[in-house]
């Protein structure tokens, strides 16, 4: 089996702007983003050309944009397309961290490709950029146990426990921020993943 790597240029946090949606399920993406920002010393400022607010930072010797959009979820693909086009940067060299209701509090995962499975801010990604094939950090969140319930249910606050279990998704996941950075894709996953 080949080897998988990543050429990594931009990382999206997806969520719904304002301090109505912060906490969220929905704002997995954006918590994500925040904690990478935060432990690389990255300053987020508000860019109206990329619809959203950006970070730059230096990370193994490469220099990675960090992007927030500030669309609501079902328009995040305005702000990705903006930033890639702008940048000459490919959908191979993305990677968009966002909630997950497939997967349980307590687990997240890294995937390359596949569909949106319902995520409106990827259905919308997917739609600008003309391609599924960009890398997915998915964050479990869990799921209501009915599809009815789905959008109240990530546009509501995580509980305290399952908020723990998240943040530690998230602790973990940026753990492995220097093997994204240098390429090793493969061992990101393999360190992600088994840490559970």
């Amino acid at each position: 089996m080949a080897v998988r790597s990543i050429d990594l240029k931009v990382i999206v946090g997806l969520g719904n702007p304002g301090p109505k949606y912060t906490e969220t399920r929905h704002n997995a993406g954006f918590w994500f983003i925040d904690e990478v920002a935060r432990k690389y010393s990255a300053t987020f400022r508000p860019e109206k050309k990329f619809h959203g607010e950006v970070a730059k930072m230096t990370l193994e010797g490469n220099d990675i944009w960090l992007l927030k959009p500030d669309t609501f979820m079902n328009r995040s693909g305005l702000a990705v397309q903006s930033l890639l086009s702008f940048y000459r940067i490919t959908a191979e060299q993305l990677l968009v961290a966002h909630d997950e209701i497939d997967l349980p509090p307590g687990t997240a995962k890294l995937k390359t490709g596949g569909g949106h499975g319902g995520h409106n801010g990827l259905r919308d990604i997917i739609s600008q950029l003309g391609t599924k094939e960009f890398h997915r950090l998915r964050i479990g969140v869990g799921h209501p146990g009915s599809k009815d319930q789905v959008v109240d249910y990530v546009l509501h606050n995580a509980s305290r426990d399952e908020r723990i279990l998240i943040d530690r998704d998230i602790d973990d996941a940026v753990s492995v921020m220097p093997e994204l950075a240098c390429g090793a894709l493969e061992q990101a996953m393999q360190k992600l993943h088994s840490n559970r």
